[in-house]
């Protein structure tokens, strides 16, 4: 688009199907490397695609003709499969339906950027509940906790 500019920064952040900690150190850098992969397809840059051994995080320079949702639903749904063709996990593995995403300004990426990085060591302290919760509220999302994650039956 001829004098389209933009500057759309989004974090993404999704769970493995009832918070599951099957997310390996082994491979999660490969799987980490494949969601990357799956947001550059699609024309969006990924500056830094983090996570645990349940939830990712993704840090994201979105184009706006791409939808958030298209672009989820894209990472979550390939990624799933890369997971279950390579035999990564012992059962079939899942992501939680639904996703959080959080928009930043400019001034914010270097931020952001080491908050994702430092993962492993932000876990150390909070749990994921914990810390999606907190991104609800920073950002005053309305939401029912009813609906916040599957859990277990």
């Amino acid at each position: 688009m001829a004098n389209t500019y933009h500057q759309v920064y989004i974090q993404c952040v999704f769970a493995v199907k009832y918070r599951y900690a099957i997310i390996d150190k082994d491979w999660r850098p490969t799987l980490l490397g494949v969601i990357g992969n799956l947001i550059n397809e699609t024309g969006c840059k990924t500056l830094i695609a983090n996570g645990t051994e349940d939830h990712i995080h993704c840090f994201v320079g979105l184009k706006p003709v791409v939808s958030i949702a298209e672009l989820m639903k894209t990472v979550k749904a390939k990624s799933s499969k890369y997971i279950n063709d390579h035999q990564l996990t012992k059962s079939r593995f899942e992501w939680q339906e639904g996703y959080g995403v959080f928009s930043y300004g400019h001034s914010q990426i270097d931020q952001v950027y080491k908050y994702i990085a430092n993962q492993e060591e932000h876990h150390e302290q909070q749990t994921f509940r914990e810390e999606y919760l907190e991104f609800l509220e920073k950002f005053e999302v309305p939401y029912d906790e009813r609906y916040i994650f599957e859990d277990l039956i």
